[in-house]
C-alpha cells in the first residue's frame, strides 16, 4: 500500500510530532504532510499515517496518538509520546533509509531510543521536568525546537504551518546527526576492540585515528589501560586519558603534573622528548610531532602513575 498522507495536528507544535515528521517524511517522501484537527483527516484511512492527534493508538490502522486514556506505555511503564510510537514502528526502516549497515541497525535503533527518543517522550508527557537541566533547561532540544514557533501575536494565515516546515529542516539535522554519530560509534567499537586485543597487557592503547573509545574499553573489561595514543589530522600525535565513566570527568590516571600547561621548548625540557608540543593545563591531553615522541611521553606518563 502506498502512503499518500502524513497527518498531524495543526496549530502550535512540539518536539514529538516535529521529530516524528522527520522520520516519516524520509520514509514516505511522496506523501503530503497535512496539519489538521478536522475529524475527516484524523481518523484512519487508506494510505494515511496519523500521529499526535486522533486519540487512538493502533499500529495496524497507522494511528499513533498518546493523549487518550489509557495512554500507551513502554514495557517498563514509561510513557510514549508520538515520537516514541513512530520510532518503535518505523525507526528501523528509517535507519535503513539512512544506509546504516544492517549489522548495526538493531544497536543504533536501541541507542537512539534510549538516548534520544525516550527523553523527548518523557518531557512531552511531563514525566521529566526540563528544569532538571538547570541553567541549560532552555537549551535542551525540545526547548530549542519550540523557540521556532511563531510569536504569540504573529497570527497571519499559515504562520504556524510555515514555522513548522521551517523547523522540520532544523529537526532533521539533529535526528540525522544523532543517527550518524551512533552508527559511527559502532564502527569505532569494532576498531577499538581489535586494538585492545593487539595491545595485550600494555597500559597504553594505540588507535589508528581519533575515535570514541571508552565504551569499547569498558565492554572489553580492559581495566589495565590508562592512556590512548593516536595520530591526528596534520601529522602530529595525541596522548589522552581515559575517563572512569560516562558521567564523570575523573580519569583513570592523569598526565604528569609537571607537564601541565607547557608548550614547545618548555615541554621538551620537562619531558626530555624532542618533538613534544603541548600539554593541556587540565592534563587530559598532550600532543607530540611524531609517533615515537608520543610513545615516549606515554611511557613516562605510565611510569608516573
Amino acid at each position: 500500500m502506498t502512503i499518500t498522507h502524513l497527518v498531524t495536528h495543526s496549530g502550535g507544535f512540539h518536539a514529538d510530532e516535529l521529530l516524528s515528521s522527520v522520520v516519516l517524511t524520509r520514509l514516505f517522501p511522496q506523501a503530503a504532510l497535512v496539519r489538521s484537527r478536522e475529524e475527516a483527516w484524523t481518523v484512519p484511512a487508506e494510505g494515511r499515517i496519523i500521529y499526535d492527534v486522533g486519540r487512538a493508538y493502533n499500529p495496524e490502522l497507522r494511528i499513533f496518538d498518546h493523549h487518550q486514556r489509557p495512554n500507551p506505555l513502554r514495557a517498563d511503564g514509561q510513557p510514549y509520546s508520538s515520537f516514541g510510537l513512530i520510532w518503535a514502528q518505523y525507526g528501523t526502516g528509517y535507519l535503513r533509509a539512512l544506509s546504516v549497515p544492517e549489522s548495526d541497525v538493531a544497536t543504533v535503533h536501541e541507542a537512539m531510543d534510549k538516548g534520544f527518543v525516550l527523553p523527548i517522550d518523557l518531557v512531552d508527557n511531563g514525566a521529566l521536568e526540563p528544569s532538571s537541566a538547570g541553567m541549560l533547561a532552555g537549551l535542551t532540544l525540545p526547548s530549542l525546537l519550540e523557540t521556532l514557533k511563531p510569536p504569540f501575536d504573529a497570527r497571519e494565515a499559515g504562520a504556524d504551518d510555515a514555522a513548522f516546515h521551517a523547523a522540520l529542516t532544523v529537526a532533521r539535522a539533529f535526528v540525522e546527526a544523532a543517527v550518524v554519530q551512533r552508527a559511527a560509534k559502532c564502527r569505532a567499537e569494532a576498531l577499538v576492540t581489535a586494538a585492545i586485543h593487539a595491545a595485550g597487557e600494555a597500559r597504553v592503547l594505540e588507535l589508528p585515528m581519533g575515535m570514541p573509545f571508552r565504551a569499547a574499553v569498558e565492554a572489553a573489561g580492559a581495566d589495565h589501560l590508562l592512556f590512548v595514543v593516536h595520530p591526528r589530522d596534520g601529522g602530529d600525535w595525541a596522548l589522552t586519558t581515559i575517563r572512569k565513566g560516562g558521567n564523570t570527568f575523573e580519569n583513570r590516571a592523569e598526565l604528569p603534573e609537571a607537564w601541565a600547561g607547557l608548550n614547545g621548548a618548555e615541554l621538551e625540557a620537562a619531558t626530555d622528548v624532542a618533538g613534544a608540543v603541548f600539554c593541556h593545563n587540565a592534563r587530559f591531553i598532550a600532543v607530540a610531532r611524531s609517533r615515537a615522541a608520543i610513545l615516549e611521553m606515554a611511557a613516562q606518563a605510565v611510569a608516573a602513575v
